[in-house]
């Protein structure tokens, strides 16, 4: 089921939050929705591959990555596995790499931008916890819908 984010504004605003981060968008599924899952973290993408070995039963991935852009945090590597475990999408406070082949990956990606440096993998950071970015406060379990609009996020499932 396609839900746009303005619909979704303009039916249910005052129980939603919308970024005002400007992401990027790079996978090959342009609309995307589904319970968040979160990782917090800062260019080290262990956790990210960690979380994405797992089953994602149609989950999207928050990643606050500090807003980083001085090294990437998701590849073709780990969105093929976000892809092969059911993900829905990847949100990005930071950077991605392999731009040409994410946009053959169907899922949902969405950074900032871009750089061809690999990041860490010594594991640090945080699964599961409130992360806060483009004032919104992204929580473990809340959904998430994004499109071309922005992305939008309410406390509880908004397939109206």
């Amino acid at each position: 089921m396609k839900i746009a984010t303005a619909d979704l504004m303009d039916r249910m605003e005052p129980d939603l939050q919308s970024c005002s981060v400007q992401f990027l968008q790079f996978g090959g599924l342009r609309a995307f929705h589904g319970p968040m899952r979160t990782v917090q973290t800062h260019e080290d993408n262990a956790l990210l591959k960690q979380l994405l070995a797992t089953p994602g039963a149609g989950a999207v991935l928050v990643v606050d990555g500090g807003g980083s852009l001085r090294t990437a945090l998701l590849g073709d590597v780990l969105a093929g596995l976000a892809y092969a475990n059911s993900w829905s999408g990847v949100i990005l406070h930071g950077a991605v790499r392999d731009v040409a082949a994410l946009a053959d990956v169907t899922i949902g990606i969405k950074a900032l931008g871009s750089n061809p440096r690999k990041s860490a993998k010594l594991g640090t950071g945080a699964i599961d916890v409130p992360v806060s970015f483009g004032d919104v406060i992204f929580r473990p379990g809340e959904w998430l819908y994004a499109d071309d609009d922005g992305i939008v996020v309410s406390p509880r499932c908004m397939h109206v």
